[in-house]
């Protein structure tokens, strides 16, 4: 977890963008909940997609809890968007960033939306303890050959972060995921 006093020298070294909102809460230790972006630019049909994104975000803050949306916009890995940055990820073709991708659209200068890994790694380097997700990637069906595992397994076994899911997605190998997960 990141020294609060010292966000300002994190976001410098690390190129991330912290929102104003997230950082307050950060500094002043009131709960923040991380949200990956993936589910509103491919996990929706527009327009319900910023209609619901924005409801995720209004539930939490009805609760007291700042929502921190991330994603990464113009190579810029961000944690919290505004308004127009919640509007790009759910109007605009966007690629899916997993953890492996992020240093691929900085050198690039790209935009995407978070999957749960890097979703799980950006808020970690932030600080943030607790990350919110529909639904966790693992194993896919007929992975044995070849082996097919989605990079979420790996980073929620190396990140310390508590994770709140509905459990893993539908298309996914449950049994398999389940077995990774314990290994």
């Amino acid at each position: 977890m990141c020294d609060c006093k010292n966000l300002l020298t994190l976001e410098l070294n690390t190129g991330i963008r912290m929102s104003d909102e997230v950082r307050g809460a950060i500094e002043d230790r009131r709960p923040v909940v991380a949200l990956e972006s993936t589910i509103i630019s491919h996990g929706l049909p527009r327009p319900q997609n910023c209609e619901a994104a924005i409801e995720f975000e209004s539930i939490l803050r009805d609760a007291e809890i700042t929502p921190a949306t991330i994603s990464v916009l113009d190579r810029i890995p961000r944690i919290g968007l505004d308004a127009e940055g919640i509007q790009r990820i759910a109007d605009e073709p966007m690629a899916r960033a997993s953890v492996r991708d992020l240093p691929v659209l900085s050198a690039k200068g790209r935009s995407a939306a978070t999957t749960v890994s890097a979703t799980l790694l950006l808020a970690h380097l932030a600080g943030i303890r607790v990350f919110a997700t529909g639904g966790l990637g693992g194993v896919h069906r007929g992975a044995s050959v070849p082996f097919d595992e989605s990079a979420d397994i790996a980073t929620l076994a190396s990140t310390p972060i508590t994770v709140v899911s509905a459990g893993v997605k539908s298309v996914l190998d449950t049994g398999a995921t389940l077995e990774r997960m314990e290994s």
